[in-house]
């Protein structure tokens, strides 16, 4: 076999070599992998797990309701090439990139602005004296500690570094076993020759290669704004800016934030990018919060859609609650949020790790319920058909494009 009709067939497995040589095409053949079907076999007998099972021999399609959460962190490391292509090779519809900005203000793709030190080899570089932090070693029952941020270095700098897997060993002596702090769910299978890093522009270029959609993320940095001159109306400006100099259609493009102010500059400043911009509705920080009374909450629902928000998306816990029989359901915000006609969107399924003892923070309402990972259909069963969801962030892409091509979700 040649190495173009081995990349031709996207086999995640030539990941690694394919991006340094050709990137595929989106022509190439998709494919689910192994783990849906295990999932499925995990399933309690019923509608649902007969339903998955009659789909077993479907070809994979392309589907927006399956959202990348930066590529396939999964086993690749988040936000990086290699990661996005198996996103792609998976079916996602939809890319993420989660913008920050370098010290000299380019938008780059990073979960955070300081977290180059869990997500880099930044520290074995000389560019660790950059470091807003530098690495001090664990000192009996104090961790170790650093911080590095894409703003201590350049945008020429971020490039020269190598992804790896989101994680460290805070009991470390050293800066070789702190990096090595790969939960034990994940993997180091794919990242040993280190992920390639992206730029915003870049991140745009290649979901378009893969006839993906749009979702950056505007995330909140760390350092006081404004950063050198650069205001957080230029901030979110320059987000939209990338995308049309790209040419891309608003309708492609979902931009998100936490900060409903960056959400309510897209829609007076930009309305047609604005028209899709996502509220990621963090007041689940908030002490009083409850999604069982979001009548409480200030904006209401109601009162979100009428200043022009049209899509809302908190975690995945927010909109499930059980029953009296400890069966899922939505929960009140869930309902509150369709009944304002607003679109809703959820996060992140697969982050939990294995869901043996009920799951953990994503999963957290519902923990009563949960007993394996056979659950994890049931879980995006009744987001999809209960709550009415309109896409699903994964760490897994293929998980949710397995359902969503069972149930004819586009």
């Amino acid at each position: 076999m040649n190495l173009k009709n081995y990349i031709n067939k996207g086999t995640i497995g030539c990941l690694l070599i394919c991006i340094s040589i050709s990137m595929p095409t989106y022509s190439q053949e998709l494919q689910y992998g192994v783990r849906p079907q295990y999932l499925i076999s995990l399933m309690a007998d019923s509608e649902l797990k007969t339903k998955l099972l009659s789909c077993a021999k479907n070809t994979p399609r392309q589907s927006r309701f399956s959202i990348a959460h930066r590529g396939a962190p999964l086993q690749f490391p988040e936000h990086t090439v290699e990661s996005n292509i198996a996103a792609a090779t998976m079916g996602a519809g939809i890319f993420e990139c989660d913008v920050t900005f370098t010290r000299d203000k380019q938008l780059v793709c990073r979960h955070a602005q300081n977290d180059l030190h869990t997500t880099t080899n930044i520290l074995l570089t000389p560019l660790a004296k950059n470091c807003h932090k530098p690495f001090t070693p664990a000192q009996g029952e104090i961790p170790a500690i650093s911080e590095c941020r894409t703003s201590d270095i350049t945008f020429e700098q971020f490039k020269s570094l190598k992804g790896k897997m989101d994680g460290v060993n805070r009991n470390a002596k050293d800066i070789k076993t702190y990096l090595a702090g790969t939960p034990y769910w994940r993997t180091d299978l794919y990242s040993s020759m280190g992920g390639t890093l992206l730029s915003h522009k870049e991140s745009i270029a290649l979901f378009k290669k893969y006839g993906g959609k749009f979702t950056p993320e505007l995330k909140e940095a760390v350092v006081p704004i404004p950063y050198l001159g650069f205001t957080q109306e230029q901030y979110a400006q320059a987000l939209i800016n990338d995308y049309k100099e790209a040419g891309i259609s608003p309708s492609d493009v979902f931009p998100q934030s936490f900060n409903l102010q960056d959400v309510m500059y897209w829609i007076k400043n930009e309305p047609e990018f604005g028209k899709q911009a996502i509220y990621l509705d963090g007041r689940y920080t908030i002490s009083s919060f409850n999604p069982a009374t979001p009548n409480n909450l200030k904006p209401t629902m109601d009162e979100l859609y009428a200043m022009g928000v049209r899509y809302i998306a908190p975690p995945i816990w927010v909109l499930l609650t059980v029953d009296t029989k400890n069966q899922i359901v939505p929960s009140a915000y869930a309902k509150a949020a369709r009944n304002a006609k607003l679109n809703i969107i959820t996060w992140t399924l697969e982050r939990d790790g294995p869901l043996t003892e009920g799951g953990s923070w994503y999963h957290q309402s519902i923990k009563s319920a949960i007993k394996s990972d056979g659950q994890i259909y049931e879980v995006l069963d009744v987001l999809a058909k209960q709550v009415g969801v309109k896409g699903v962030f994964s760490d897994w892409p293929a998980t949710v494009t397995y359902y969503a091509n069972c149930m004819g979700l586009k």
